[in-house]
């Protein structure tokens, strides 16, 4: 015996949203791999964090030179840039497995604080570059004096 089943035609409907998850995952992704990034080195991890008197960024961007590195502050963008070469002169055909990205990459951030651009310092060690970025002072928590009076 044939069932009739009822006609539904947003049910076989899949979201925008969801399409463009499909197609950037099919793209970029390739499964147990994690991003692919076709091009230049892509972008350095990043933790950036707040202190008392200061806004801190450190960046993970190993195996490049400090010459190599650029660091600029415009408004509330921070910007990191960089680029490194392969030293190597090996034809392609004789990899068995390329795994190190050469080229640029380049990060920016918005800072959530307005800060003393001047005062700014950076670190590079280890492959960990340290921004340590002082705040403004109408930005700093002050401490305000409470003084009692006295009643009769």
């Amino acid at each position: 015996m044939t069932s009739l089943v009822r006609w539904e035609p947003f049910r076989d409907m899949i979201s925008m949203r969801e399409a463009m998850g499909q197609l950037f995952e099919e793209s970029f992704c390739r499964p147990g791999a994690g991003w692919l990034i076709p091009v230049g080195m892509g972008t350095p991890a990043v933790d950036m964090y707040e202190i008392d008197d200061a806004i801190v960024v450190k960046s993970a961007i190993p195996g490049i030179k400090t010459e190599d590195l650029e660091v600029s502050v415009t408004g509330d963008v921070l910007t990191i840039k960089g680029e490194t070469r392969a030293n190597e002169e090996i034809k392609e055909e004789n990899y068995l497995y390329r795994e190190h990205r050469y080229g640029s990459f380049c990060r920016t951030l918005t800072i959530p604080a307005p800060v003393v651009t001047d005062e700014a310092k950076a670190e590079f060690e280890n492959g960990i570059l340290t921004l340590t970025l002082p705040k403004t002072e109408e930005i700093k928590p002050k401490a305000i004096e409470i003084k009692a009076k006295t009643s009769i």
